[in-house]
């Protein structure tokens, strides 16, 4: 009775060993499904971090104009990395917004006044609700809306070593789907 059991152990480790090989053959292993490609983005809420400017609504997302939306906070090591390329988006003249996420607003307003303020409109998410509606996992994520709001991609991470292979073509698809 005792043989058929001393099986189960090597069967187990078989069928995870072959769970992980087919895992780690997939494409791009780094890239997350999201079901937000081609759906409105959510609204956002406008909570202002002291005087600047903020955005909230659907009618902003969807105001016909191409555009990123970064979530982003003060305190993640990866957002200061990426910073300087949303501020050479920004120059380009893409319009970005960012939602601050479970920020102190000093912490957040000291780190845009070190690095830039690359953002047309900023709004706090204090307690990371809108970060969750929009399937934001870990900071920094980004996304490409097109000009009716309507999510062309999500970039999990940081976006300085993507710039010319996802994030400029995400633009131009989100201009094309756009008419523009």
């Amino acid at each position: 009775m005792a043989r058929p059991l001393l099986f189960i152990p090597p069967v187990i480790f078989v069928a995870l060993a072959a769970l992980f090989y087919v895992g780690m053959q997939r494409e791009n292993p780094g890239d997350l499904p999201s079901t937000f490609i081609g759906q409105p983005a959510p609204p956002i809420e406008a909570v202002a971090l002291a005087d600047l400017p903020t955005f909230a609504g659907e009618d902003l997302l969807s105001d016909g104009e191409v555009k990123i939306v970064n979530f982003w906070a003060s305190w993640c090591p990866p957002c200061r990395a990426e910073h300087p390329a949303l501020v050479e988006l920004a120059e380009e003249g893409i319009p970005i917004y960012g939602v601050n996420n479970k920020d102190r607003g000093g912490d957040a307003l000291g780190f845009l006044e070190e690095l830039g303020n690359p953002y047309r409109a900023v709004t706090v998410d204090a307690n990371g609700r809108q970060s969750i509606e929009w399937g934001v996992v870990a900071l920094p994520e980004t996304f490409v809306l097109d000009g009716e709001g309507r999510v062309v991609l999500k970039f999990p991470g940081p976006i300085h070593g993507v710039m010319d292979t996802v994030i400029r073509p995400a633009l131009a698809e989100a201009r094309a789907a756009t008419g523009g």
